[in-house]
């Protein structure tokens, strides 16, 4: 017994949080109003409204939406509303920013709402190397959400970690 290699890692109880398997995978649909200009400057609205009209929207269904011009054409804010009223009875949810804008709030979205009772009291060490696009924001929302539950929060991997956090004692 005394050869038998032990992990001290695993024993000493620290919780591994990492955002790129805690997290689900968030897909966004965009729609490009690029394609409904006349000669990609000016949005005509009865050209427009016939576009609403006959798009089958209810291929958006459960979708995370965004809604977004690809050149520099003036949108109006109607436009906008008419494609979410479209959208509204099918769409997870709309947004009228570039995809990558609306995947970041969503991920935001999720820490937000992060269930934290596993958290209480815990040491975490937040993984660094991810393959996912996590948006630094992400981790400092994270550190908002776990330092007031936590003993002590690091970063890095469990054998290597920078300190970010800990508890003062009493």
């Amino acid at each position: 017994m005394a050869d038998e290699i032990l992990n001290r890692v695993t024993n000493s109880g620290v919780i591994s949080l990492n955002l790129e398997e805690l997290m689900p995978e968030f897909h966004v649909e965009s729609i490009d109003l690029k394609e409904q200009l006349w000669q990609e400057l000016i949005l005509k609205e009865k050209d427009f409204r016939a576009w609403i009209k006959k798009t089958n929207w209810s291929v958006y269904e459960g979708k995370n939406v965004s809604i977004s011009c690809s050149n520099d054409a003036i949108i109006p804010t109607w436009a906008f509303m008419l494609v979410a009223s479209a959208l509204n009875p099918y769409a997870q949810s709309i947004s009228a920013l570039p995809a990558a804008h609306v995947k970041r709030n969503l991920m935001l979205s999720f820490i937000e709402n992060m269930d934290l009772v596993s958290f209480e009291g815990a040491r975490v060490v937040v993984k660094g190397c991810s393959d996912a696009d996590i948006p630094m924001d992400a981790y400092t929302l994270l550190v908002n959400r776990l330092q007031p539950v936590v003993k002590s929060l690091l970063f890095g991997e469990p054998c290597s970690t920078v300190p970010i956090y800990k508890k003062p004692r009493n």
